[in-house]
């Protein structure tokens, strides 16, 4: 009972991070590890993706009535991160990410820095891109991030921010947005995956949906209110914490 409290508050918390900038693995993941520690690696990530589905998807909806979201370009990247996701949590289940968990907190590191020395990163919404580059670029974001999330995940909604801001010149805010889509095709196909193969302990991850749920709606409106600049202050302190982590991690490889 004391584990399921645990790992039910984490979702909470999770679930609040994750709906402002992403970077809710970074708190579930490793509660789900460390209150299970005996668990198969394949089913803690899998009732994770059961358990932050639903605060992510509440999240997006939440976003999308107060956001214009370009559907042109986020349905074909939600396409296109759903069948990468599906195939990354196929992988994970026959294959380990040590690599990834290697090289994970260098990655961040680059992205931190960049969106330091960037002071203007994410601040104006500008789309520069005609329509159908950007489609095919928000594409091929879906798709590689969605492989990740698949695969390993920690910082996927995170990753997804930084590119839609760097790549396809969004502010925060609407890529905040557009990454909550994103993330929700990922966790879905992951999750289809997963419980396929029985890697879902769906009584905890009910619990802990609840749990995100509620975290998650506090998150968004705080986010929509407070707006663009206040999403970058929380994406270097995700980004910050999530270098700490994982380079803790990779350490102890």
């Amino acid at each position: 009972m004391l584990d399921l409290l645990w790992v039910t508050l984490a979702a909470g918390l999770a679930g609040f991070v994750d709906a402002i900038v992403g970077g809710g693995g970074l708190i579930l993941l490793p509660t789900l590890f460390a209150v299970h520690p005996s668990a198969l690696p394949a089913t803690l990530f899998g009732t994770n993706k059961a358990a932050a589905i639903g605060g992510t998807a509440w999240a997006c909806s939440q976003y999308a009535r107060r956001v214009t979201m370009n559907w042109g370009t986020l349905a074909p990247a939600a396409a296109a991160a759903l069948l990468a996701s599906f195939a990354g949590a196929w992988l994970v289940t026959m294959v380990p990410a040590t690599g990834l968990r290697k090289a994970l907190p260098l990655v961040l590191l680059v992205v931190l820095l960049y969106t330091l020395w960037r002071k203007d990163l994410g601040r104006v919404h500008a789309p520069h891109l005609s329509p159908r580059r950007e489609a095919l670029r928000g594409s091929a974001i879906g798709a590689g991030i969605g492989f990740y999330d698949g695969f390993f995940g920690p910082g996927t909604g995170s990753f997804f921010v930084f590119l839609l801001v760097r790549g396809l010149g969004y502010d925060f805010l609407h890529a905040s947005a557009g990454a909550k889509l994103l993330n929700t095709a990922t966790n879905l196909a992951a999750i289809a995956l997963f419980a396929a193969k029985g890697h879902v302990w769906w009584h905890v991850a009910a619990v802990m949906a609840v749990a995100n749920v509620i975290g998650s709606l506090l998150g968004a409106r705080l986010a929509l209110r407070h707006g663009a600049g206040f999403v970058r202050g929380i994406f270097i302190a995700v980004v910050s914490l999530l270098i700490l982590r994982t380079g803790w991690d990779a350490l102890r490889l």
